[in-house]
Order: C-alpha cells, then sequence, then structure tokens
C-alpha cells in the first residue's frame, strides 16, 4: 500500500485548506488516482489496523440495499450510526424517518434504482412503446399532464425497481466485452432524502473474456483519505472478487479515481504517524467456498448476491502497525 502513502504525501505538499460543510477544514486535492494489480495482493492499509469487519460489514449492508443504521450494525458496522442520528441537516429533514434511518443510500440505489418512463399518449407510437416498455418490466402507474410544458396533452407514466448489480452480473455472463457494465447511486431526485450523498458513486467493470480477467473502475466525487479511502479501497476491491467468482473471471486490476481528494485536520496527526511506518506485504482476500465458483461448477447463481455474509470474505496473511483512530467528520 505504498501508494496510497504516497497520496497521503501528494495531499501533505500540494493540497489547499478549504471549509467545507462538516466545519472541520481539509486539507484538499483535486484529481487523484491509485491503481492496483489485485493478482498480486488485496489493497489493505497497513500502516495501521483495518477495520475489515467493518467495511465487509459495509459492503453486504449495500448488497442488501439497506436503508437503516439499524440494519449496518447487524452486520458489525457502527460508521453510519452518527450520519443518521447525529447529523443536525438530516435530523431535521422531513424525510427522516425516525431514529437509525438512513434514506435511499447506496445499496438502495445499486439494487433498487427508481426508474421512470413518459409515453406521449397522443403519438402514433405510444402502443408500440407501452409493449416495448413493459415487456422490459415497466408498469404502468398513472397519466398526467404534460410535465415539460410543451403542448402535449397527455402522457403516460411508467415506473421499475432497477436492479443495477444483478445487471452487471447477468451482462459480463452474457456480453462480456460491453463497455456498459457499470452501476452508479447518484440520483438527483432523491439526494434531499438521504442521510448523506454518495460519494463512491460510480463502478465500472471491464472483463478481459480472453485471459478470463475482471477490473474495476471506481469513481469517488469526495474522498476522506484519512478514513474513508481504506474503507473504500476494502469493498471496491472484495466487490471485484465476488463478481469475479460468480462469473468465472480472475480479479486483476482495481482503479481508483478520486475528485477531491481530502485530507480533515482532525487526522493529520493519524496520517503523519502512518507516513512514518514502513507498509508490510498487501494480504490476500479468501472467499468462502460456500459461495459457487462458475469457473468451477459451470453454474450461475447470482441470488448469492444477496446471500453473502461477512464472514465469507477471509483476509490471509495480514500484517498491520498499531491501531490509530481519529474522528469523523459529520
Amino acid at each position: 500500500m505504498r501508494a496510497y502513502l504516497d497520496l497521503v504525501q501528494s495531499i501533505f505538499d500540494q493540497g489547499s485548506w478549504q471549509d467545507n460543510r462538516t466545519g472541520v477544514r481539509t486539507l484538499s486535492l483535486p484529481g487523484a488516482c491509485l491503481r492496483f494489480d489485485l493478482s498480486k495482493g488485496f489493497p489493505a492499509v497497513t500502516t495501521k489496523r483495518l477495520a475489515f469487519k467493518s467495511a465487509i460489514g459495509e459492503l453486504v449492508g449495500f448488497l442488501r440495499a439497506a436503508d437503516s443504521a439499524a440494519d449496518f450494525r447487524a452486520l458489525g458496522c457502527r460508521v453510519w450510526d452518527q450520519n443518521a442520528n447525529e447529523n443536525q441537516a438530516w435530523l431535521a429533514s422531513p424525510w427522516r424517518d425516525g431514529p437509525d434511518d438512513l434514506g435511499p443510500v447506496y445499496g438502495v440505489q445499486w439494487r433498487q434504482w427508481p426508474a421512470y418512463k413518459l409515453i406521449d399518449l397522443d403519438q402514433p407510437r405510444s402502443a408500440a412503446q407501452m409493449i416495448d416498455a413493459q415487456a422490459r418490466g415497466y408498469r404502468q402507474v398513472g397519466v398526467v399532464a404534460d410535465p415539460a410544458g410543451n403542448g402535449k396533452a397527455r402522457q403516460a407514466v411508467l415506473y421499475k425497481a432497477v436492479d443495477q448489480l444483478r445487471q452487471c452480473l447477468d451482462t459480463l455472463m452474457n456480453d462480456p466485452g460491453s463497455r456498459r457494465i457499470l452501476f452508479h447511486g447518484w440520483n438527483w431526485a432523491q439526494i434531499e432524502e438521504m442521510a448523506l450523498p454518495p460519494c463512491h458513486l460510480l463502478y465500472q467493470f471491464l472483463a478481459n473474456p480472453t485471459t478470463r480477467e475482471l477490473s474495476l473502475c471506481l469513481y469517488i466525487r469526495s474522498n476522506d483519505v484519512g478514513l474513508g479511502t481504506p474503507f473504500n479501497l476494502t469493498e471496491g476491491a472484495a466487490l471485484t472478487h465476488l463478481m469475479a467468482k460468480l462469473t468465472g473471471y480472475t480479479p486483476r486490476w482495481f482503479t481508483y479515481f478520486i475528485g477531491d481528494a481530502h485530507i480533515y485536520e482532525t487526522h493529520v496527526d493519524m496520517l503523519r504517524e502512518q507516513l512514518r511506518r514502513d507498509p508490510y506485504p498487501a494480504p490476500q482476500l479468501r472467499l468462502s467456498d460456500r459461495i459457487p465458483a462458475y469457473a468451477d461448477t459451470g453454474v450461475y447463481a447470482p441470488e448469492w448476491l444477496d446471500r453473502v455474509e461477512p464472514g465469507d470474505f477471509v483476509l490471509e496473511g495480514y500484517r498491520h502497525h498499531p491501531p490509530l483512530t481519529a474522528p469523523m467528520a459529520v
């Protein structure tokens, strides 16, 4: 994880102090990139103890479309407690549905993306469009006057919940050369309904059918490098391993793009200490034999997106320096 330390040093060397919504200043650097060869090890931070079980619990919560801090706590992850119950803006929001509620965060968008279509009922292709949409899983939920004010008299409103992650798995199986194997979590229509808008928001899987290797490009709009980056690296790499096992690939490249890479003022001491430590060799990730490997069985089992447990992910050979802690800015 020398690459992580190099990023930290770059922010210290080139970043500038900025104010933000949390009230805790950040040393921020626009635009950063990390790249890992997953065939050579798992990108776990070793200059402090990684909260691996908590990070994996969060990932499993995402896979289950969790929308409550209680759901994450049940999986061994407490990182959502403050955003659910101490974020003053969220506490005052009319969209918050009581203690522990988070709204449609991350996994809800991943597994239940709210997709809508409008069909102009006064144009000749409407019947064919309705048939096509319904064949794709949409159902009509209403009829409205033209919302855009373009003079159309009536429009049918159609809806379906899109399981973006399942679509990625299906495309890896059926069209692995596609450059459209991606999912994202940024939904303008629901941002105000969330305790925290998504930071890691676009995941693109890239398969090589010849070498049977699967890679991931992840774009993060805003990244807390002290606390968030180790978590997000863990989750992105673990998800790549899971997707690869379910589709008969081996994990290869993990490229990690950051829009705003920042260090909170309260994390400076923790990260300065990590820079004084030499990283240990990368550990390996092992997935439980419970999870069917398509390469061995030839049986496609996408339902395991919902069945995996935190205990199905094991980090082997993980050596780390003593733990370091710092407060999370909310």
